[in-house]
């Protein structure tokens, strides 16, 4: 494939590159990738989302769902080179995937249409990009179909990002129908043949305007970071074209612009426009190094982008090789000290991995069986850690489900699994919640969960059963009494015999149980106080309500024992007999647990987002801009724990699927009435 219309001096960087393919959901990424596995040839037809064929997307979870619901490798030699390409989910509820691959790469394509409604997921995107300091394109995917002059869309999209989109073509029109595009810095102009060379025609009426003005327009931003740029525009002398394309590379490395290219990913138009940037301009392995401030050594060092466990390979780790040589039986040392030997180098292609030999700097590769090593860490071939790489944070859980096996023989099963699902996905935490006896796994949304426990049974073997994980009620006394409780019994030889005089009274909100015994005159002796004590605790596991009981005192003030008869055991149950009884005499009210919400939003949805709280017995504390981004707001409000199970799914949907909420226990409060009623009465049938 001759390599017309690039740099006069054909300029690139050498060795493998990583490219990562971000952007809003299903704004084409995954069709790009396979538009760009068929131009350069790593496959003779290209397949489709909606048949379900395409190289990435070939787990069952993201086919039955037709949409990326975990990241996906391929490679592809393009005039020479070798490019990996990592497929990003776009939804956010999948976003750790991507924030988790970012890292070592060399540069992102950002793909993304002409929609406004986008605007706000695709500033979530480059934002990840520019705390990293990623380098980055922007594809605008799907030009044939946008209702936006381009000048427009660029408008409209710029807001987005804090660098400029510095737009690299125009597209050519012909009766309101895009027939190809002139490329501003080659200044020559392509007319679009489908699954095809574009082919290079004059630029001429019309064109050469526009041209003219774009290409002004996207000097005049170059210049701002290039003095003689600046002075020649001032002077009215073009540029040599080799200075262009010197420009565009420095600054796109140094995070001072993002060039924007146009196409169409479903007719593989603009996909070997993009592909010559990359090669031309992109920064390779050495940069990327550099970028992560890898120090030069004799060790190779690489990092871990993703853990996937396969049905018969065991786990594989998906890392970029930045310096070095790893190879079959290497023996490396994790970031955090942990050492595994390698058994087995693989390049992966979509779903298929493929045995090879040792990766060099700059590939993508799977290493087999890294077991005890995590997705993020940076691995090393020298037998101390190395400096972690980048450090990538899980998000907060914003949705949870309860889980159990079907079947009791799977409950080792399943514990397993889970090791290996939140192994894979970083962003899944699960909790043994002991009080309540559930299991419950935290996500990032309700499709996030859906699809972990269709892993669970489809990828482990190991079928659930799900519901709404039990809110963590409680319950309290609103007055004070004092019981007796006597237990006797007598059965032959040695019978049973505790007597108990309890004082019960409430205590402030938050303080929670106190024990205390003012007996006199040896009635209780006090080797039993502990038992006394230990009876009460045990009743309060569960009050009259049907729930744990707190923010109770209760204190020994009398009581009498026999000699023979009475022991530890006697006296816990006659204590448990004085609380029985007088515990439901002391007014029992329920206690919510409330929780302090935060709630991420772009500011046009604030207003709906106080909406959703105030249906949801919310208390509304304020907003402020969110800090450091434009266009945000953070709501603040007290929220029962009842009310946030579904939540994050009304947010998401007044938000255009970006907004974000973080919340944490504050305090227990008394609820009454006929929400009351129904919850008593939900424990019960329960029960």
């Amino acid at each position: 494939m001759a390599d017309s219309g690039g740099p006069a001096n054909g300029r690139r960087n050498g060795g493998p590159r990583c490219i990562a393919l971000v952007g809003p959901f299903q704004s084409g990424k995954t069709t790009l990738l396979e538009a760009i596995l068929a131009r350069t040839g790593a496959v003779q037809r290209m397949g489709t989302v909606e048949a379900g064929n395409t190289i990435g997307d070939a787990g069952p979870e993201s086919r039955a769902h037709r949409m990326s619901v975990e990241l996906s490798v391929a490679s592809t030699d393009f005039l020479g080179d070798t490019y990996t390409f990592i497929d990003c989910p776009g939804s956010v509820e999948f976003a750790q995937d991507m924030r988790t691959a970012l890292p070592p790469v060399d540069a992102a394509v950002v793909v993304c249409e002409a929609d406004e409604r986008k605007v706000p997921q695709l500033q979530l995107v480059l934002r990840e990009l520019e705390e990293r300091n990623i380098p980055r394109f922007l594809f605008i995917n799907k030009i044939d179909k946008a209702e936006k002059r381009l000048r427009e869309t660029l408008a409209l999209l710029q807001p987005a990002s804090r660098m400029p989109l510095v737009l690299r073509q125009i597209p050519i029109w012909k009766d309101n129908i895009i027939q190809g595009f002139v490329d501003l810095a080659l200044e020559r102009a392509f007319v679009y043949r489908e699954h095809a060379p574009s082919e290079v025609v004059e630029v001429e009426g019309e064109s050469m305007e526009r041209k003219k003005e774009a290409r002004f327009t996207m000097l005049e931003k170059l210049a701002d970071h290039d003095d003689q740029l600046m002075e020649q525009l001032l002077e009215d002398i073009e540029p040599p074209r080799d200075k262009v394309f010197d420009d565009l590379a420095k600054e796109l490395r140094e995070g001072q612009i993002c060039p924007v290219l146009i196409g169409s990913a479903t007719r593989t138009n603009g996909v070997l426009r993009l592909m010559k940037a990359l090669r031309h301009e992109a920064p390779g392995a050495a940069e990327t190094a550099a970028r992560l401030r890898l120090k030069p050594g004799k060790d190779a060092v690489g990092y871990v982008m993703k853990s996937v466990h396969t049905a018969h390979g065991g786990k594989m780790s998906i890392t970029r090789v930045l310096s070095g040589e790893i190879g079959e039986g290497a023996s490396v040392t994790g970031s955090k000290g942990e050492t595994a030997r390698v058994a087995g180098v693989f390049k992966v292609q979509g779903g298929a991995n493929e045995k090879r030999g040792a990766a060099q700097a700059g590939e993508t590769v799977a290493l087999g069986k890294l077991d005890p090593i995590a997705t993020g860490e940076t691995v090393t071939t020298a037998k101390s850690a190395a400096a972690p790489l980048a450090e990538v944070a899980a998000p907060a859980p914003v949705m949870a489900v309860a889980i159990a096996a079907r079947e009791r023989k799977d409950d080792v099963k399943l514990g397993a699994a889970l090791t290996k699902l939140t192994d894979e996905d970083p962003s899944i935490t699960v909790v043994h919640n002991a009080e309540l006896g559930e299991i419950v796994v935290w996500g990032q949304g309700e499709m996030h969960l859906r699809v972990a426990t269709e892993r669970l049974s489809g990828r482990y073997g190991v079928a659930v059963s799900t519901h709404a994980p039990r809110v963590g009620y409680r319950e309290t006394i609103r007055r004070g009494i004092t019981q007796r409780g006597r237990h006797k019994k007598q059965t032959g030889g040695h019978g049973q015999f505790g007597d108990v005089v309890l004082d019960i009274k409430p205590l402030p909100r938050g303080t929670g149980f106190q024990f205390a015994e003012t007996v006199t005159g040896g009635a209780v002796p006090r080797q039993y106080f502990s038992s006394v004590e230990h009876g009460v605790r045990d009743f309060l596991k569960t009050g009259p309500l049907g729930f744990p009981v707190v923010d109770v005192a209760v204190t020994l003030t009398d009581g009498s024992y026999h000699d023979v008869d009475s022991s530890d055991m006697a006296f816990q149950l006659a204590a448990r007999l004085a609380m029985s009884d007088g515990m439901p005499q002391c007014q029992p009210v329920l206690l919510e647990p409330i929780n302090t919400v935060e709630i991420a939003c772009p500011s046009e949805a604030t207003a709906k987002i106080n909406a959703i709280l105030s249906q949801r017995r919310g208390q509304i504390l304020g907003f402020d801009a969110r800090e450091d981004w434009s266009g945000w707001d953070v709501v603040k409000a007290m929220l029962p724990e009842s009310e946030i199970g579904d939540l994050i799914i009304e947010v998401r949907s007044a938000t255009a699927g970006v907004g974000g909420l973080t919340f944490k226990f504050d305090h227990l409060q008394e609820l009454t009435g006929k929400q009351a009623d129904q919850v008593i009465a939900s424990r019960r049938a329960a029960e």
